[in-house]
């Protein structure tokens, strides 16, 4: 580990030669606080969502309503109930710089920390808590998210199919821990 101000600092999960401004599709997993089930219950292969599952379903929905600057492009999603898995199209917008790049050769300079995909996950977050908490709920996310740069089709199409059965696949899913 590092030491920033002489404490230590948890290394960055994001790609270190990657610009997540970058126009593409990005494969993302946010899992509640020690997996803990708030976002409902999948039974006999459908996922039933609780009231606080039925927020991240609105707030995800608001985060395409909210940033019509960036583009963005919503793909399959499902709300699981300890984590949330979503592919989120990020298109050519002002913010992204070269306009005439694809997703497989975008390596630049990072751009607006307020206009990327971790600006985007925060604000969903944020969303979720502060509405979560109106109902008194005493939840909590991890601190923070995994992602995957989809580079070509036949990765969007694995991962999309993974998103569509996975409540079909809860028992034998990494995340079914705390039942």
């Amino acid at each position: 580990m590092i030491k920033y101000k002489n404490k230590y600092r948890i290394n960055s999960a994001r790609h270190p030669d990657w610009d997540y401004s970058n126009h593409g599709n990005y494969f993302v997993t946010i899992c509640t606080y020690n997996r803990q089930h708030f976002f409902g219950d999948v039974l006999n292969g459908n996922m039933v969502l609780s009231d606080i599952g039925k927020i991240v379903k609105s707030q995800w929905i608001k985060t395409f309503e909210m940033r019509p600057d960036m583009n963005l492009i919503m793909h399959n999603y499902i709300i699981m109930p300890n984590h949330f898995h979503a592919i989120i199209g990020i298109g050519k917008n002002k913010y992204n710089g070269d306009l005439g790049r694809d997703a497989m050769h975008c390596v630049s300079s990072f751009g607006s920390q307020s206009k990327n995909l971790a600006s985007i996950i925060r604000g969903f977050k944020i969303g979720v808590t502060k509405n979560a908490r109106i109902l008194n709920m005493n939840f909590k996310w991890q601190t923070r998210f995994h992602d995957h740069i989809i580079r070509n089709e036949n990765s969007f199409l694995i991962i999309s199919n993974y998103i569509i059965n996975n409540p079909k696949n809860w028992t034998q899913d990494a995340f079914h821990c705390n039942s």
